[in-house]
């Protein structure tokens, strides 16, 4: 084959070298606008785990990188006058130009074809190749002259850096944090040889333009800089390689992602985007080298598959595709999540924080490094880490506990745990009762570990309900029912029980999920009128409800009062008022559903009208020493929809009304959402609101381990979390999971006692077997 790779970066030199080791034959070509063996940017940084990939595929590269290489375990903090040290991260750091030079040299041994100082304008100027390689950098021209096939998605960020480079050696990754007084900056500070030290300086924009920089040059900039961080600089200078110093050399990162990756031009050459061209991920982690050098292995590898024949091109192209885009994806998400964090570290954390929770909550930005991994990679800074956290929740102790085992004080209501038992709609009453099977679902897992068992929604009125089974609280038999259960719970174990109270609205008299059509399809029968803010269904084809008046207003508040004193009687501690998921209350709240012109529509201000005067009216008849949580949908998936941002204004009006806690959900208000999925994705709601509102937070959503827990809890993303599916499948997960992560001081039910030892003991012989294989 004819290959020609258009851009000499990693993606492109790599992938000739590759391609040109497995098969001598083919006539590859690099083109590079720099001059021979020159380039720019001072280091890069990538992990342990991306150097064996490397070593499989070309072992003379890998080692020659690898005798370049800075190597270190460390990461240090520096923060609000100290100094703190965590070890275990492997990770690898080398000059940019001396990699492009090892490549480069590689490359000419292998007899691939360096053409430097020249432009790559087009593909079309190389009509003989078979393949081209667009690997031209964020910036590719490649891809913009193809713009509507490969339908870039290109983001700016909004914080601004510089990267600028000092003689000052480090012997850790340090990230240096200095308060000024418009705001904070942070540096990324890492060795990359002998003598030379990368120095990314970062900062909001917001804090950029109050100290004037928008108008330094790049001489003026670099003093600023190295007045602020003097302290660790210990009087070296800052450089940057600027080819002139003119001008400001501020940026702002922009994320790139392409939904096409190829395309076949019009001369019948495959043109492929490869590295920066095709995604960006942060700094942050440090991943877009990792990226480059991966794409090119992958689509080595589809070659080494298929065959390598230009008759191929297009099956090797398909599939490089598919197997990259997931990865890329998954790496980006972590990426989005690490680069967010220091984006909003300013509003969010540097304040807040102490420096040991902050080191925590920086480690485990991007929600790849989780708590029990912290633990592989320095136990001691861990454990020492779970007692400092243990303190501020007022145990004293010499044994470390996991966080999520710490206790949570809510007014007078003191959990024992951190774990909620999320409310779950079983669909299982009669008339609203709920009944034995009530008992049994709520009472096992009361038993099975967590600090606190939610009853599902339940209904205010009878057309309050989902379902014709979903419980009610309307009568006297229904409180008795409840009371019942919340005073088995109450004798039988430790555990507390609240009940969450909500109204279907444009959601109800529907079908259970596993009766007829299926979940939010009405029923064939027996149908009663639904209500909503506004008229819309929320199903396309569905039943339209009637836009509530303001007599019908003033009666469901009622309801919702008269529920609230049932619920008070019936002795229960918590109480958690539903105002998510396209409920009545929620769509009265989001854009979406609500379309009133009253003064319960418009703004957000006016939205939130009525489900603020019932939750005052509840608040005002609940016992003051009990606790009232809101769950809320902090994202309608929607555009349009309720935003994060939205919902940290819903949190900030709710705690002004007396709510204690938001319970952090999203979705379900439209059919059109498209969320994003992923483990724990719904927890940077939660973070963000408790950090932003200045009010406690549940997050909920794909939290399934102990180990995701003790991430959320320990970094102060969120105060408890609220657990589902895994409760349903397991009651008693929480005693399951501090046997898993062998934390054995927790109390079991009596008569369950004799299992404790055994299930820790399978554990305990599970991980042994696991790092026997391992070794």
């Amino acid at each position: 084959m004819n290959i020609v790779c258009l851009g000499g970066g990693p993606a492109g030199l790599y992938f000739g070298l590759l391609m040109k080791l497995r098969h001598p034959q083919h006539d590859i070509t690099v083109v590079e606008r720099n001059h021979p063996y020159d380039t720019f940017g001072w280091g890069v940084v990538f992990s342990d785990a991306t150097m064996e990939n490397m070593r499989v595929w070309d072992t003379t590269t890998a080692t020659e990188i690898q005798h370049a290489f800075n190597h270190w375990d460390d990461i240090e903090l520096r923060f609000k006058g100290q100094t703190l040290r965590s070890s275990g991260h492997g990770f690898v750091g080398i000059g940019r130009k001396k990699l492009l030079n090892i490549l480069q040299k590689r490359c000419e041994q292998l007899g691939v074809k360096l053409v430097f100082e020249t432009e790559a304008n087009s593909d079309n100027d190389y009509p003989d190749a078979d393949l081209i390689i667009a690997s031209d950098g964020i910036n590719s021209r490649i891809r913009d002259l193809h713009v509507d096939v490969f339908k870039p998605d290109i983001v700016t960020r909004p914080n601004r850096y510089i990267w600028l480079g000092t003689n000052r050696l480090f012997d850790a990754f340090t990230f240096d944090f200095q308060k000024t007084e418009h705001g904070w900056f942070q540096a990324h500070i890492y060795k990359f040889d002998s003598d030379t030290t990368t120095f990314i300086v970062e900062c909001p924009e917001h804090v950029w333009l109050a100290h004037g920089l928008d108008k330094a040059d790049s001489t003026e900039s670099i003093a600023f800089c190295e007045k602020l961080f003097a302290e660790s600089l210990q009087g070296a200078p800052l450089m940057t390689n600027a080819r002139h110093l003119r001008g400001s050399a501020w940026l702002s990162f922009q994320r790139v992602v392409c939904e096409q990756w190829w395309l076949k031009n019009q001369n019948g050459s495959h043109v492929v985007l490869m590295g920066d061209a095709v995604h960006t991920a942060h700094f942050a982690i440090g991943s877009g080298t990792k990226l480059a050098f991966e794409d090119a292995i992958e689509l080595t590898r589809q070659f080494d598959q298929y065959g390598h024949d230009a008759s191929q091109i297009t099956n090797v192209l398909n599939s490089y595709q598919e197997a990259r885009r997931i990865e890329t994806l998954r790496l980006q998400n972590a990426a989005w999540n690490a680069m967010e964090w220091f984006e909003v570290c300013d509003a969010r954390y540097c304040e807040q924080f102490e420096p040991e929770q902050f080191m925590y909550s920086m480690l485990t930005r991007s929600q790849r490094i989780s708590h029990e991994n912290l633990r592989l990679r320095d136990k001691t800074w861990l454990e020492n880490y779970e007692k400092w956290f243990a303190e501020k929740a007022n145990v004293q102790t010499d044994v470390p506990i996991p966080p999520m085992f710490t206790p949570y004080q809510v007014r007078s209501v003191a959990l024992k745990n951190r774990v909620v038992v999320s409310p779950m709609a079983q669909y299982s009453a009669v008339d609203g009762i709920a009944g034995d099977y009530h008992l049994v679902h709520l009472g096992s897992r009361a038993l099975g570990g967590a600090g606190l068992v939610m009853v599902e929604m339940t209904a205010p009125c009878p057309e309050g309900r989902i379902t014709p089974y979903c419980p009610g609280l309307w009568n006297g038999v229904q409180q008795q029912a409840f009371t019942r259960i919340v005073s088995w719970i109450h004798q039988n174990s430790d555990a507390k029980i609240g009940i969450q109270l909500g109204h279907a609205g444009p959601k109800g008299s529907t079908n259970r999920p596993w009766e007829g059509k299926g979940a939010n399809h009405p029923l064939e029968d027996h149908n009663w009128p639904l209500c909503s803010a506004s008229t819309e269904p929320y199903m396309p084809n569905g039943t339209a409800p009637a836009a509530l008046t303001h007599a019908g207003l003033e009666e469901i508040r009622n309801e919702f009062v008269q529920a609230t004193c049932r619920a008070a009687n019936a002795g229960f501690d918590w109480l958690e008022l539903h105002c998510a998921h396209g409920y009545l209350l929620s769509a009265f709240i989001s854009p979406l559903t609500n379309k009133r012109t009253d003064e319960y529509g418009g703004s957000l201000e006016n939205r939130l009208r009525w489900p603020l005067e019932i939750f005052k009216a509840m608040r005002a008849v609940w016992p003051k020493h009990l606790p009232m949580s809101i769950r809320i949908s902090a994202h309608d998936w929607v555009d349009g929809g309720i935003t994060p941002t939205d919902a940290v204004e819903i949190a900030k009006a709710f705690k002004a009304a007396g709510a204690d806690m938001i319970d952090c959900s999203s979705g379900q208000v439209s059919v059109q959402e498209k969320p994003i999925y992923g483990r724990m994705f719904q927890t940077p709601f939660a973070d963000q609101i408790r950090q932003e509102a200045g009010i406690a937070t549940i997050a909920v959503g794909a939290i399934s381990e102990a180990d995701h827990v003790n991430s959320i809890i320990a970094a102060g993303r969120a105060d408890l979390c609220a657990i589902a599916r895994p409760h349903l499948a397991n009651p008693a997960w929480t005693l399951s999971e501090a046997a898993r992560v062998g934390y054995s001081n927790i109390a079991w039910h009596k008569p369950y006692l004799s299992a404790k030892r055994q299930l820790e003991a399978n554990f305990e012989r599970a991980a042994t077997q696991s790092n026997a294989q391992k070794k």
